[in-house]
């Protein structure tokens, strides 16, 4: 093989020295060589899972790839599951094993999007998961006082979890469950989380859905439930610099630097260790109070979509109105002349 091409666990690796994608400050091998050498780290976060994939193919922009391409080796196993935003059947792959984890890495899929249920039990998500979204790039101070209302808000129900960065520039806080919550309750009891968190300083995190609402807080996205995909802990991401979705403990976020963790520094951070797997808790059940509280919260997105609207007939009638006030002053003005 030439220098730039590779062969691991029977698959074929090409092109390795290739710039992985402008800015990425890194080759396709420095993706290959990093996810292979963690790979039983981000195995335990995607086996058995339906998983998404980014990819950033050369010359193009980055992707979201769900279906598992024709071309792909029969030996990568697939779920059928009916994907809502795209209303149609979607054969997700389940990346179980390291060849097909160096499969994904020889397609320049950067970025890993498993689901937070597992094939064999769709309607019982493993993990509820709040996802904290900075109001600007430069705001993670912001997102840190914002995780830790989260932090305050959980304690209060009994619960604990554990947080990383997203890989961007704000937080994912994860709480595992006890096997047998329905996804409906999960996602009540996240909606009901986000309240919570966002009543004890509403001047650091809102829950508004609409970006125009937000008001330079810090988003507290309750969305991610049931079916809904968040990028794996050390995942790269395809971004300036290929940082990596960290794990960070409580005690540390305010002297973290999500610049910090990227492509070519987070495997001499970690060593051998796990600290996803060593920090988060043990799977835990949700009260009743809380799911019976998120219930009664509108869905984010649903609201969102009949406030759009609503704002949009407001703006229409306003606009209409203008221009019936208007026209006397016209017709007086043709009468005139």
């Amino acid at each position: 093989m030439s220098g730039g091409d590779d062969e691991r666990d029977g698959v074929r690796l090409t092109n390795l020295d290739q710039p992985l994608f402008d800015g990425a400050e890194a080759t396709k091998r420095d993706l290959v060589d990093y996810l292979d050498a963690l790979h039983e780290r981000m195995l335990a976060e995607l086996r058995g899972r339906p998983l998404t994939v980014q990819r950033v193919l050369r010359g193009q922009q980055p992707f979201m790839q769900k279906n598992l391409p024709k071309y792909a080796p029969s030996w990568i196993p697939t779920v059928r599951l009916w994907a809502e935003t795209s209303k149609r059947e979607v054969a997700y792959p389940l990346c179980d094993d390291r060849r097909t984890l160096l499969w994904f890495a020889n397609q320049r899929a950067v970025e890993y999007h498993p689901t937070l249920v597992r094939a064999d039990g769709w309607q019982y998500p493993t993990h509820l998961v709040l996802d904290l979204d900075p109001p600007r790039p430069d705001a993670f101070g912001q997102v840190v006082r914002a995780a830790r209302l989260v932090r305050q808000a959980l304690a209060a129900a009994g619960l604990d979890g554990a947080v990383k960065t997203s890989g961007a520039k704000g937080v994912h806080v994860f709480v595992p469950l006890e096997p047998d919550v329905p996804a409906d309750d999960v996602a009540a009891a996240t909606r009901a989380l986000a309240a919570r968190a966002e009543r004890i300083d509403p001047a650091v995190a809102t829950t508004a859905f609409i970006r125009a609402d937000r008001a330079d807080k810090v988003f507290l996205d309750s969305t991610r439930a049931g079916g809904a995909t968040v990028v794996a802990a050390y995942s790269p991401r395809a971004r300036p610099g290929t940082p990596v979705s960290f794990p960070v403990a409580w005690d540390d976020l305010d002297d973290v630097d999500p610049a910090e963790f990227t492509l070519r520094t987070a495997l001499a951070r970690l060593g051998d260790e796990d600290p996803w797997a060593e920090r988060m808790p043990a799977p835990q059940r949700l009260g009743s109070d809380l799911v019976e509280e998120g219930h009664a919260i509108p869905v984010a997105r649903v609201q969102a979509m009949h406030e759009g609207k609503r704002r949009a007939r407001a703006r229409r009638a306003a606009e209409a109105e203008a221009e019936a006030e208007a026209e006397p002053e016209a017709v007086a003005e043709t009468e005139t002349t």
